[in-house]
């Protein structure tokens, strides 16, 4: 299946053109929190509902790996016109293009890398110090690295992202939000006040 993508420079120049479809990031809500383009709405890949997305819609993430997964699964379900952003929010950063910026929080990239480090470490210490069965624990992680590196999906990485570190009481601007989101960007209102 094909996924069309655009770069992030080329929406901006579509947006300011007139073009309104839908921006959905499919990151956690705690990276959404930390940095996300203006207008972006955030719908967590783990929480993506085909039947709830009505296309055309832009679908962007991290560095674009979700994204391009989102956009598989809504075109697998018949959601016409799905895009990808490529690069993601941080080739949109990268770009200058007009972001909301929160508070910091360490990527599910990160946390994934951590995890797996943590516990091929810990099974080649148990299997080492305790019983070589435990050495099992780390081949479990490789396999699992590699399965994921070849099909581009991550188990961990979805498992993470339900974790209760992931998740916010009150994930920041949406849709709804988007007038004096667009205004806190460029400096013409203050978010928090809401500048409705």
């Amino acid at each position: 299946m094909t996924v069309s993508t655009v770069t992030p420079r080329r929406l901006a120049e579509l947006r300011a053109a007139g073009d309104r479809a839908e921006l959905i990031d499919v990151r956690t809500p705690v990276e959404f929190r930390e940095v996300h383009a203006v207008d972006a709405r955030n719908v967590p890949l783990d929480r993506l509902d085909p039947a709830a997305v009505r296309g055309p819609v832009y679908v962007i993430c991290k560095s674009g790996g979700r994204g391009r997964q989102a956009c598989e699964g809504l075109l697998a379900a018949g959601v016409a016109g799905v895009v990808n952003v490529e690069g993601g929010t941080q080739a949109w950063a990268d770009a200058g293009l007009p972001v909301v910026r929160g508070r910091k929080a360490v990527s599910l990239e990160r946390q994934v890398r951590i995890a797996a480090g943590a516990l091929v470490l810990l099974g080649v210490a148990l299997g080492r110090l305790v019983e070589p069965a435990f050495l099992g624990l780390a081949a479990f992680v490789g396999a699992g690295l590699v399965f994921a590196g070849v099909t581009d999906t991550c188990g961990m990485g979805l498992l993470l992202a339900r974790m209760p570190w992931n998740r916010v009481r009150d994930p920041g601007p949406t849709c709804a939000d988007n007038r004096h989101t667009r205004r806190a960007a460029d400096g013409t209102g203050d978010r928090r006040r809401g500048d409705r």
